[in-house]
């Protein structure tokens, strides 16, 4: 009886250490403009974020929303799940506009949830990531490749097919005294003109990123970023300017 009592209570143990931990993340971005992958998106916006993470697995909504409000609004998800040095992940990207604005819907709504791969406005995206096991170098390199949705490109035959567009980026964070820096590199490999606006390969995002944390008092920081980001293919440049809330 004795036994069975602590056997029963070694189990409970151990049971106990393999539960993976929950987290979660709310915070919001506040930014001068939003660029992406190079991209210009909008000007000023704000970003807020909620996440859910177990274990390996995570769920993250994300959102843009111009200071306006009537002009670019977007709101991705995406699930990711990391084994090892590898994380996987699966987005539901969706980038419409408020009231249709950039669909040119006439009736002037959003359609959110028209999810037809010939008509729908979100776009699917399937990514792999890697961050090399080395301390003193933990370069980071992701493949993102749009497979369904409102990612299309029309062939010789005048025919609508998936462009399937695809960015590829290596990114190296590191810290300069107390600034936290990362320099990145991205690509889109071939043709994308829906969403990279380039007729084969092209280099799309060539950044330098810092963040510090600035300390008002004894329990209230806020984090600060700049970023400047130079977009080769467009021939265009961006400097932004942001601040992290959570």
């Amino acid at each position: 009886m004795g036994c069975s009592t602590v056997m029963a209570q070694d189990t409970t143990k151990v049971a106990e250490k393999k539960k993976p931990s929950v987290d979660f993340t709310v915070q919001g971005d506040l930014v001068s403009s939003y660029i992406w992958r190079g991209m210009y998106q909008s000007g000023a916006a704000f970003q807020p974020t909620l996440g859910l993470g177990v274990g390996s697995f995570s769920l993250t909504a994300w959102g843009s929303v111009d200071f306006t409000g009537q002009g670019h609004k977007e709101a991705d998800i995406t699930a990711a799940y990391t084994i090892g040095d590898f994380t996987i992940s699966v987005a539901d990207l969706w980038w419409a506009g408020e009231s249709g604005i950039k669909n040119n819907n006439k009736d002037g709504k959003n359609h959110y949830f028209n999810f037809d791969n010939h008509t729908t406005n979100h776009i699917v995206e399937a990514g792999l990531a890697y961050t090399l096991p080395i301390k003193k170098f933990p370069l980071r390199l992701s493949w993102n490749t749009m497979i369904w949705g409102a990612d299309k490109k029309v062939n010789d035959k005048g025919e609508t097919k998936q462009a399937y567009s695809t960015y590829i980026e290596a990114a190296y964070p590191f810290a300069v005294k107390s600034v936290d820096l990362v320099a990145a590199v991205g690509c889109s490999p071939w043709e994308s003109q829906a969403n990279y606006l380039n007729n084969r390969f092209a280099m799309t995002n060539v950044s330098l990123k810092a963040t510090k944390v600035l300390h008002i008092t004894e329990r209230f920081e806020i984090p600060i970023f700049t970023q400047a980001i130079w977009n080769p293919n467009r021939e265009d440049v961006h400097f932004v300017l942001g601040i992290t809330l959570k």
